[in-house]
């Protein structure tokens, strides 16, 4: 914030207003030289400057974007050409300005204002400090600076700023309509095998359900779930207290969501058990490849797209996304790419370039950390990069709006270097497809693997994966129980 020198500060406007203080005209201070100035000018108008010829109510506008977002400085007397054309400037008009940004702005903005003399004309500079409590209103309506200007903020942007002013987030929220017979204790169970299976993590002895939910934030106070407790635990949670948080999975034939539905896919369960049905949907819907490259004579049998990197892309969307948007998760596939689209925008300081670590929701990233769904935390958008890159892939790519972000699997088929691709998806049953996709996931597949994945007898799981090695799918080693199914190298 800037500060003028103690013995040009004068104290204006009513003593209940926030911090306000004008520096007397034409005094410069030693942080806002005349050179350090004209250089700000000539860089333009961005996310802390703004030019105003004249005072009117759009500079109190931009003193409310300011104070909701990083702070900034309105330099009146300045035209949106960079043209200094200067402002005249007397006690009353310093007192004007400052009374009616203070007076307009709810909370009262924290503001100071400087006067100074630049090519023999004076510019008035309201340095606007980012507020300590959000969002800062003006007349009733909210303001946030993007870019170079100023935009109305959402009713659910409002919502969550205020969140994060008061340290809350939204998973940790009590729902008081829910009580613990909204609370499936077997998922409550499934959770706590899960995570001492992947973590190592013991299982409490001697505390009751609703104990150990209050310790994992899932229960709040008078045993009232929290969001994150009903998201993970409930019982139907997007059909009875959360429809804009279920999945939708839509398989579309063509390349554009005006072209027929071929399959879709409404997902009303726990975050997790959606992530599982969503990859389920997926691998029944892309292909699965035979191809040969310019780089190699051998041929190769994949699916189209890494699923670990689409898994990993809906489980960010789920955990990341704000719910207080009205909108759901959407995973669109096409015939040349697939879209995962998540409600919100990055938090605040992230982007796949800058890919820090800062949860939307903190305790569902946790309890979705704990059953493994997530390895280190703020690995994801490095992981589906260096997933795609191996798989042969391109990196995936973003396209943002105000609203919604949106990753983008671009499909192999449109590559150049792929001289012959066949679908073999045909060749297959879903049970086999399965199986298929746990072999390049793991490297090998046994009888016994495939009948806990796909819940079929014995005799049929060993039918179906001599079919796979009849077919040259699947290489067979070892004998009796000892069998395991490999991927075939095929030339």
């Amino acid at each position: 914030m800037y500060n003028p020198p103690v013995d040009t500060q004068v104290s204006i406007g009513d003593p209940h207003f926030s911090e306000i203080v004008v520096a007397k005209p034409n005094t410069l201070s030693k942080t806002m030289e005349t050179s350090n100035l004209k250089q700000r000018i000539a860089q333009g108008e961005n996310a802390t400057t703004e030019f105003k010829e004249n005072f009117d109510q759009e500079v109190i506008e931009t003193a409310a974007a300011f104070a909701n977002t990083h702070g900034g400085t309105v330099f009146i007397g300045v035209t949106d050409r960079r043209d200094i054309s200067g402002i005249t400037i007397g006690k009353e008009t310093l007192r004007d300005i400052s009374n009616r940004i203070s007076q307009t702005t709810e909370p009262r903005v924290s503001l100071e204002i400087e006067s100074v003399d630049v090519e023999e004309k004076s510019v008035l500079l309201v340095h606007i400090a980012e507020a300590s409590i959000k969002p800062v209103s003006v007349r009733g309506r909210c303001y946030k600076r993007v870019g170079n200007s100023n935009r109305v903020i959402t009713p659910q942007e409002i919502a969550q700023m205020h969140l994060n002013t008061t340290g809350q987030t939204w998973d940790g929220l009590l729902v008081t309509r829910a009580g613990m017979d909204d609370i499936d204790e077997q998922k409550v169970q499934w959770y706590l095998a899960r995570r001492e299976e992947i973590r190592n993590v013991s299982k409490p002895q001697d505390m009751n359900i609703t104990a150990f939910l209050k310790n994992i934030n899932g229960v709040g106070d008078e045993e009232t779930p929290t969001h994150a407790g009903l998201l993970f635990f409930g019982k139907h949670p997007q059909r009875r207290f959360f429809y804009n948080a279920q999945l939708r999975v839509v398989r579309f034939k063509g390349t554009s969501v005006i072209h027929p539905v071929i399959d879709r896919l409404d997902c009303f369960e726990t975050l997790w058990e959606n992530v599982n049905a969503a990859e389920e949907f997926i691998r029944k819907n892309i292909r699965l490849l035979s191809f040969r490259t310019a780089r190699s004579f051998q041929r190769d049998d994949k699916f189209e797209y890494p699923l670990n990197a689409l898994r990993e892309a809906i489980i960010n969307a789920l955990i990341h996304r704000n719910y207080q948007e009205t909108a759901d998760v959407r995973v669109f596939i096409f015939d040349n790419r697939v879209e995962v689209i998540n409600p919100g925008a990055f938090p605040e300081g992230v982007s796949p370039d800058e890919p820090t670590h800062k949860p939307v929701n903190p305790i569902l990233s946790q309890l979705m950390f704990d059953i493994g769904f997530i390895e280190r935390y703020g690995a994801g958008i490095r992981m589906m990069r260096r997933l795609s890159v191996e798989w042969g892939n391109k990196e995936p790519r973003y396209e943002f709006h105000p609203l919604e972000t949106k990753i983008i699997f671009d499909s192999p088929i449109q590559e150049s270097t792929f001289i012959e691709i066949d679908d073999i998806s045909e060749q297959l049953n879903e049970r086999q497809k399965n199986a298929f996709s746990y072999v390049q996931r793991h490297g090998q597949i046994a009888t016994k693997e495939y009948v806990e994945i796909n819940k079929v007898s014995r005799r049929v799981a060993y039918e179906e994966l001599r079919d796979m090695t009849d077919n040259g799918l699947l290489f067979m080693i070892g004998k009796g129980r000892g069998t395991k199914y490999v991927q075939k190298v095929r030339d």
